[in-house]
């Protein structure tokens, strides 16, 4: 694999260690700012919206930059947003470097896609692709549970210190590691990236997008309060319980790829969906024990990000078919559609948590997927259809 790939990777791991660690954080900024558990779960809905309007955005508006100058200035913009979450001074404050830093997150996951996918050959795409997100991944492993300490042992500002410092790491490495002479597509005009919104197979994936991680994030916004008021864990517990999660999403993020390369895409995501609305379901009943949840969430970490990859190349393949002058709106529409399902979920939960009870997020989290589910077999039906018809 070629090395620029380890360059987004890094790059990738920054940026998802500040948007996953608020997941271990939220009863801890709720505690110092004096806000409720889903005010504080908005911090994950609104990073995610940032990101949903930031990837077709400002994709679009960027189409004519180099690509290495476009991943260069959101790097920076992402230390800039996380300087200002460590020094804000209020919740409101808060919200709007959370909301600057997914801007920048939006575009790199967009154009970074694209970019992986056009270094490899096609048969592996789908791995590519699971590269760079295994920075997210490796995120989840290591950033997000030493983040998670860090903020309850040294204040949760601390935390945004040390990610800053990563985004600069990180803005370094794709200086010296990361090409100059990037493949670059023709920029879409207005009207072709219109075409891409209003597409109905490129809609249907975004739909499937949506449905993922709307009912992942339902429960996984509020893991930590599930695991220390239904499971009974000590607070100084969660964050090795993440680095087992961590660790698990880690091998599924891979295994996804490998997955999608050798079953399609919508063959890997019908296994992967059906697993996790089987894991969210259990999740309802074994959070109240110790070991059970353990387990669960074990499992749990394995299939819940192993549907980026198979999604990812999917959106990019029917937009090569379909919008082929717009591929890169076409995968920031996907990005934009990981997070409106991440803002959507996490906003249900908070919903549930305010009317019901926590271990009520696992089981309509579960709901949630199984539409999910449901859409990607309609999609594969219009796949084979059409197929049938060229044929």
């Amino acid at each position: 694999m070629p090395i620029a790939l380890f360059a987004l990777t890094l790059s990738a791991f920054a940026i998802g260690t500040t948007e996953f660690v608020i997941v271990g954080l939220v009863p801890t900024i709720a505690g110092d700012l004096g806000v409720s558990l889903p005010s504080a779960g908005l911090l994950v809905s609104l990073y995610a919206l940032g990101v949903a309007i930031g990837a077709p955005v400002l994709t679009a508006l960027t189409g004519k930059w180099n690509r290495k100058y476009v991943l260069l200035s959101l790097m920076a913009l992402f230390v800039v947003g996380n300087m200002l979450a460590w020094q804000a001074p209020s919740y409101e404050s808060l919200i709007l470097a959370r909301v600057l830093t997914g801007l920048a997150h939006g575009v790199f996951f967009s154009i970074g896609s694209t970019i992986a996918t056009g270094l490899v050959a096609k048969d592996k795409e789908a791995s590519a692709i699971a590269i760079m997100f295994t920075g997210l991944t490796v995120a989840l492993v290591t950033g997000v549970p030493l983040g998670t300490w860090i903020g309850q042992s040294f204040g949760w500002r601390a935390t945004f210190l040390v990610v800053s410092g990563l985004g600069t790491l990180a803005l370094i490495g794709s200086a010296i590691l990361v090409p100059n002479n990037l493949k670059q597509s023709k920029p879409a005009t207005l009207s072709e990236q219109m075409k891409v919104l209003v597409q109905p197979r490129l809609v249907l994936v975004y739909l499937m997008t949506i449905l993922g991680y709307g009912g992942t994030f339902t429960a996984f916004t509020y893991l930590a309060p599930i695991l220390q008021e239904e499971a009974g864990f000590a607070s100084s517990a969660i964050s090795l319980i993440m680095l087992v999660y961590g660790v698990s999403v880690a091998i599924g993020n891979i295994y996804g790829g490998k997955l999608a390369d050798r079953k399609g895409p919508v063959n890997a995501l019908s296994i992967i969906f059906t697993i996790l609305s089987i894991i969210l379901f259990a999740l309802t009943f074994t959070m109240h024990n110790k070991i059970a949840a353990v387990i669960t969430v074990l499992v749990w970490g394995g299939f819940a990000f192993g549907s980026v990859p198979g999604l990812q190349v999917y959106v990019v393949q029917l937009a090569e078919k379909y919008t082929p002058n717009a591929v890169d709106v076409a995968s920031g529409l996907n990005i934009a559609a990981f997070n409106i399902g991440i803002a959507l979920g996490s906003i249900v939960g908070g919903s549930i948590v305010d009317g019901f009870q926590l271990s009520d997020t696992a089981w309509i989290g579960a709901s949630i997927t199984l539409l999910a589910l449901a859409a990607t077999r309609y999609s594969g039906r219009l796949d084979r259809q059409l197929a049938s018809k060229v044929a």
